[in-house]
């Protein structure tokens, strides 16, 4: 079993993240880095608590309540009650995966030294993680400022005891899932409810999740534009390396590359001499899918500092020992990254669509058959009219859901937080495009491998030969009208495959 370390020392990354919520063969223990920050700060607010020293959510109460003062004697109850009062979500539960990642990247944070919560709670958090027990954390009630406080309290709760999880497939409560797993529940201390709630681990975790999942798909995009390129005996000239150097864009660059790798070796490509360029949607696809990856390298910066960033408040400094109160919880990083993260997976599907609607229509296939059913079947037989509506269908529900969340803000706490981020919101957002995007490009697979067989597959070049016989394994020719949801759905199932 793979163990992996959580620490200041080591970075964790979209990819780790994305490990762990998925592979519950993977262990997570903390850096003796991190045992010695943790133990560092979590003294000083043991000092802090044994002075009565005035500290916010600390000795005193939260959001609009920071003038009340808390007795000594108070502290834990304070920090329980914040956990149970804050568990105000509401909505579909996020996704095992998601559940999992949120655990992960709240356990990075707080392990960074500077929340001031002991060891043993973090120690249990690595045990429920390595148990494979699954909090049942509501979707919605976030603003993303003060942080996740909804999602996360939901999380708390099973560090409590209480709450609701899955545990080896069963639903059941925190208290039954702790037991179950040999794990015992524990009292959040002074500073440790605050800390746990106050960070942006929701909405990057989401982010870290959705980010090594497009990444994957601008490859597959990649793919399935070579592949209709083929199937309309496209031309290579548009992603020849000289139009893009003069115009250096990273993603460009790569993309046009990568196209013109994947036909190498074609007899279908350029086999139209006569023919000067091609549509937009193939000649311009270097660019677009370019700015697209461009565009997720911002992002990737973005979530990887979030990442290993300590995002509650107040924050613990020792030497001098001082609490320092601000904003770090503040989700304004991962919402504008995440509206742009969404406009531009909207984008990759939007000129897919466009592809998908070349090649079902005999005026701009060049020469396919209408909507790629056999010519002597065509009338009493529609082909894949329907799957280009799909795409259509889901490209207009992106366009929707492309508005940003960002833009947007609403006062909370008696207008103690007046300006918030909605980066949870602009987070579960794009996981949506993504996931239309994800079928767009699926569709896209479908149709290019339905004009390819009117072609020669045996003429495709050496990448898009691949692909089409990871294709064909799953969904074979389409020679009269079938069910074509069936064939969209085994597409989307082997794109990690696809894109492995």
């Amino acid at each position: 079993m793979k163990t992996i370390l959580i620490g200041p020392d080591i970075e964790l990354t979209p990819d780790i993240v994305y490990e762990v919520a998925n592979n519950r063969n993977v262990r997570v223990e903390l850096s003796p880095a991190a045992k010695r920050a943790i133990k560092r700060s979590r003294a000083v607010v043991e000092k802090m608590v044994e002075s009565n020293a005035v500290v916010y959510g600390v000795t005193t109460g939260f959001g609009n309540f920071k003038n009340k003062h808390i007795h000594h004697d108070e502290v834990a109850a304070l920090q329980r009650n914040l956990i149970r009062s804050h568990a105000a979500g509401v909505g579909p539960f996020f996704s095992s995966e998601i559940a999992r990642g949120i655990l992960l990247v709240r356990l990075n944070s707080l392990a960074q030294g500077y929340s001031g919560v002991r060891q043993e709670l973090l120690d249990l958090l690595c045990g429920i993680i390595n148990k494979g027990i699954i909090p049942l954390i509501p979707s919605q009630g976030s603003v993303g400022s003060s942080g996740d406080l909804a999602p996360l309290s939901h999380a708390g709760l099973i560090l409590m005891g209480e709450g609701e999880t899955e545990y080896k497939g069963r639903k059941m409560s925190g208290a039954n899932a702790l037991k179950l797993a040999g794990l015992k529940p524990i009292d959040f201390s002074s500073k440790e409810g605050l800390a746990w709630t106050n960070g942006t681990s929701v909405m990057t975790a989401i982010a870290a999740i959705g980010l090594y999942k497009a990444k994957k798909l601008i490859d597959i995009a990649d793919m399935s534009c070579a592949m209709t390129l083929e199937a309309v005996c496209g031309r290579t000239s548009a992603f020849d390396k000289r139009i893009h150097e003069v115009r250096p864009h990273p993603g460009q660059i790569e993309s046009a590359r990568r196209i013109l790798n994947l036909v190498r070796g074609s007899k279908l490509v350029n086999s139209f001499p006569d023919r000067v360029q091609d549509s937009y949607s193939l000649r311009c696809s270097p660019q677009v899918h370019g700015a697209i990856r461009d565009s997720m390298s911002h992002v990737s910066n973005v979530v990887s500092i979030e990442l290993n960033s300590a995002t509650d408040n107040p924050l613990i400094f020792s030497k001098p020992d001082k609490a320092l109160s601000g904003g770090n919880f503040h989700g304004e990083p991962i919402a504008i990254a995440m509206d742009l993260f969404g406009i531009a997976v909207a984008e990759l599907a939007d000129i897919a669509e466009r592809r998908v609607a070349k090649l079902v229509d005999s005026s701009s296939s060049e020469g396919l058959p209408m909507f790629l059913i056999p010519p002597e079947k065509a009338g009493l037989h529609n082909g894949l009219m329907i799957a280009q509506y799909t795409a259509a269908a889901l490209v207009s529900e992106n366009k929707v859901l492309a508005h940003p969340a960002s833009v947007d803000s609403i006062p909370t706490s008696a207008n103690q937080e007046d300006h918030v981020s909605m980066g949870t919101i602009a987070a579960r957002k794009a996981l949506s495009i993504l996931d239309n995007a994800e079928y767009v490009i699926s569709i896209e697979l479908l149709t290019a491998a339905q004009g390819i067989n009117f072609r020669n597959p045996k003429k495709l070049g050496i990448g898009t030969s691949k692909v089409f016989k990871l294709i064909r394994k799953k969904v074979s020719f389409m020679s009269e009208d079938r069910k074509v949801a069936d064939d969209i759905n085994k597409i989307k199932g082997i794109l990690p495959v696809i894109g492995s």
